[in-house]
């Protein structure tokens, strides 16, 4: 007797890859977008294009998957987006938007994609934001705090955080029309995004200290505590810069300074703790050390402390910072590597299996 014929490798590995993307995975793009930005910023042009392209490459292909996921498996997808775990990963797209546009700016110098790339983030903050937030305050049933929070929400603060990144960006182009209206907004949206990491960070610190914390619960994104924070100084940073050609952000220059600082001084007291539960978790734990796609959320903090280290140094003439951009440079870098090992690891073990199922249904039919 004769099976009927399947879906051929190809396609059926392009409906698994679809249906099980995880929301959080634009993150890869978070991450290598600001490897390369800090590469730039160190002189580094050629690894600066490089993970530039790559991260075009990588940015088209998950959207596709997000896009053919939509389209297949919307019920599995709108339950992802009101998960009080795993919904938040959803502002990875609002994040890896603004990251790549401020690629396509500072590297290309191609500031009309990077405009179209900044509508596309706008549009996705203002609909995930209170589309999720929303659900989440009306859903019936929820997660008791220990098991509902974690560091994935801060990812929130860092979609608002890469608009006001990019926008000032945007701003600082010579002859840009509407360069107040952006500097205003990456003002306001740098501010909104300090508030939100107050009450997301209390809800956080609470959960770790006063409620039991197993190493399975500390996932690589509760390295956006100190990402959060950083992404948050490259912002100040930014407005600092432009301070020059607005008045009204020269009239506020000492209060950017100050919570600039503010915002470096938390997320570096966040890495001594972050290293040492690392080791706890790893070493007298005993988890395994594997590749999981939230595994970006630890690379993408660790380049962010370099870019933001350099461009707050630039900014307020802090030369003695100079030397740790270039060793966080060099620290995310590597992680980078081993994080796009795993991927191309995951991706080859994938292709084997599927495979191997093909030639067994071929062999028994």
């Amino acid at each position: 007797m004769t099976t009927a014929p399947g879906p051929a490798p190809s396609a059926s590995m392009v409906r698994d890859a679809a249906r099980g993307l995880s929301p959080a995975y634009f993150a890869l793009v978070m991450a290598t977008g600001i490897v390369s930005l800090a590469a730039h910023q160190l002189g580094l042009a050629r690894i600066a294009e490089g993970l530039f392209w790559l991260n075009v490459a990588a940015y088209v292909v998950i959207w596709l998957l997000t896009v053919l996921r939509v389209a297949w498996y919307p019920r599995e997808l709108w339950r992802d987006l009101v998960d009080h775990r795993r919904g938040p990963g959803f502002f990875t797209t609002v994040a890896a938007s603004g990251v790549l546009a401020t690629q396509f700016a500072l590297l290309a110098h191609d500031y009309v994609t990077a405009k179209l790339l900044w509508v596309v983030a706008v549009a996705l903050w203002a609909g995930l934001t209170y589309a999720v937030f929303a659900a989440f305050t009306v859903k019936r049933e929820k997660p008791p705090l220990e098991e509902g929070v974690s560091g994935t929400w801060l990812l929130a603060v860092v979609a608002m955080q890469s608009i006001a990144v990019l926008s000032a960006c945007l701003a600082a182009q010579p002859g840009e029309p509407h360069r107040l209206v952006l500097d205003f907004l990456a003002l306001a949206m740098w501010l909104a995004g300090g508030m939100l990491y107050i009450w997301t960070i209390s809800l956080i610190f609470y959960r770790t200290t006063f409620f039991r914390f197993a190493p399975a619960d500390l996932t690589p994104p509760y390295w956006i505590s100190m990402g959060a924070m950083a992404i948050s100084t490259l912002a100040g940073s930014f407005l600092i810069l432009n301070a020059r050609d607005a008045p009204f952000l020269a009239s506020l220059l000492p209060f950017l300074e100050g919570f600039t600082v503010f915002y470096w001084a938390t997320g570096t007291w966040w890495i001594p703790l972050l290293v040492v539960l690392a080791v706890w978790r790893h070493a007298y734990a005993r988890f395994p050390l594997r590749y999981d796609p939230s595994s970006w959320g630890a690379v993408f903090p660790l380049g962010m402390y370099a870019a933001c280290t350099f461009e707050m140094a630039r900014a307020m003439e802090l030369d003695f910072l100079a030397g740790v951009p270039r060793g966080f440079f060099y620290v995310a870098l590597a992680a980078w590597a081993l994080a796009f090992a795993g991927v191309v690891r995951a991706l080859a073990a994938a292709v084997v299996r599927r495979f191997n199922r093909a030639f067994r249904r071929a062999a028994g039919g």
